[in-house]
């Protein structure tokens, strides 16, 4: 007499490695998509901050060396100098890394 198993699927027929495997690609994935869509964009805002406040702080500690403080139209022009010097500075270290310069 043959006798006959009924097929079964259970998890003995996928290996508990894969099951791991792929929760641990899925989580990755996870927090890779949040990092870039979420987290991404306000990391570059506080960052874009922190460089607004900094520049502001040299403005004024450079611009108060020389007499020219805070709030005259003395201090306004110093500023606006010191962003047209780093903006060519910036210009220069463009055309460099194009090899212009």
């Amino acid at each position: 007499m043959i006798e006959t198993r009924p097929y079964t699927r259970g998890s003995a027929t996928v290996p508990l490695g894969s099951i791991a495997y792929a929760l641990l690609l899925a989580v990755l994935v996870a927090f890779g998509l949040h990092a870039a869509f979420i987290a991404g964009p306000a990391m570059r805002a506080a960052a874009q901050d922190d460089l607004l406040r900094t520049i502001a702080r040299e403005d004024q500690q450079f611009c108060d060396m020389f007499g020219m403080r805070f709030g005259t139209d003395a201090f306004v022009a110093c500023s606006r100098e010191l962003s047209n010097v780093r903006q060519r500075q910036i210009d220069r270290d463009t055309a460099a890394t194009e090899g212009i310069l």
